[in-house]
């Protein structure tokens, strides 16, 4: 796998998603000795189960147990720290990696509960948890979802839970975005797995989860933070601490100097999750016939970044999905919709790709008002 490559996996079982992207990618080449201790840090933000948006399928960290397990890699360890006023070891309870843990015989690791000391992040000082530096490999499982102050939470965001609590409140002082990017100079991101599934639309404490069936991998943690944040709707600049993490050297922060390569074709539907209220509302605006899970989340993303005035503004419903192909109609998003006649405004009422991002649905619905 190259350092700007995106490897995209579309799916209904996470563990073999994850098996499957592992492989592509070379993952056990990518980490050669097999003595080197590696640390799995899922998004274990709450104790809340995935299916709701907030924390990462314990299926995903199974997927790639078994797969390091087979090549040899023994030394594995699970590490997290749930956010302020919550407890690490009822999230490792309640979302299925203490279960998890016990059944693959790999170490649990609380970093609430851990020592820290504090590193030169360049320019920046920050406390780092002893176990995340123990690790020789760090294999970051972040949650693609939505924050209520950083906009979008991916990569670079999830290294927050190798922090002791006092850094995390430290860091809510500091506005986020500049400590989360200095932090990354010295954090480990040398394998990111994304869980895409569900994650929510825009709090990550979930409630909100918005279906979208993939995983994504990444060797690049600002390239993926970019690249997730087009996915759901939102502009780079829009979201601080990637600019500041490339300029700090940690990555790239254009989306479009990206290699996707997506290993096989998004699915129809997707039962992932059961969709919240915020998303039940902005499907009124939507008429879907057989859609693709990662094209729909695309729309919805999109739907949700729009003003009332905005979505008071869209004429009759948006029509998504392969039941729409060959057909005519007013406005469509997705190459299923490639037949539908020319919009007023524009050369044409179809939003291309297969599937679009968010970002790509958000502009091209806006040009229709």
């Amino acid at each position: 796998m190259e350092k700007n490559e995106i490897l995209v996996v579309y799916g209904e079982n996470p563990a073999e998603m994850a098996s499957e992207i592992a492989e592509e990618a070379g993952l056990a080449e990518l980490i050669g000795d097999k003595k080197k201790r590696i640390g799995l840090k899922p998004n274990l933000v709450v104790a809340r189960p995935a299916e709701e948006g907030a924390t990462t399928h314990p299926e995903i960290a199974a997927g790639l147990i078994d797969y390091l397990q087979k090549n040899g890699f023994t030394n594995i360890v699970i590490l997290e720290g749930s956010w302020v006023g919550d407890s690490t070891e009822d999230a490792f309870r309640y979302c299925g990696y203490e279960a998890l843990a016990k059944q693959k015989k790999v170490e649990l690791i609380d970093t609430q509960l851990d020592k820290a000391k504090p590193y030169d992040c360049k320019g920046m000082r920050i406390e780092i948890c002893d176990s995340a530096r123990a690790v020789d490999f760090m294999i970051n499982l972040p949650v693609m979802k939505g924050h209520c102050q950083t906009l979008v939470t991916c990569a670079l965001k999830n290294n927050k839970g190798i922090i002791p609590d006092r850094e995390k409140r430290r860091f809510h002082s500091l506005g986020l975005h500049k400590p989360i990017a200095h932090l990354n100079t010295v954090a480990r991101n040398d394998f990111i797995l994304v869980d895409g599934i569900c994650g929510d639309l825009d709090f990550e404490e979930g409630g909100n989860p918005v279906s979208a069936g993939r995983l994504f991998a990444a060797l690049d943690p600002v390239l993926c933070d970019a690249w997730a944040a087009e996915q759901m709707g939102y502009a780079v600049s829009e979201i601080p601490y990637i600019g500041l993490a490339e300029k700090l050297g940690v990555g790239i922060g254009d989306p479009k100097k990206a290699i996707v390569r997506e290993l096989n074709q998004p699915l129809k539907g997707g039962g992932f999750a059961k969709p919240g209220g915020k998303v039940r509302q902005l499907a009124q605006y939507i008429e879907e016939a057989e859609a693709c899970s990662a094209c729909y989340a695309a729309l919805i993303f999109a739907l949700s970044r729009m003003d009332r005035s905005e979505l008071g503004r869209i004429q009759g419903k948006i029509a998504i999905g392969q039941g729409f192909r060959g057909k005519k109609g007013a406005l469509g998003v997705g190459r299923c919709t490639q037949g539908f006649a020319a919009a007023i405004h524009t050369t044409g009422a179809s939003c291309p790709g297969c599937p679009p991002s968010g970002a790509e649905v958000l502009s091209f619905l806006r040009q229709q008002q």
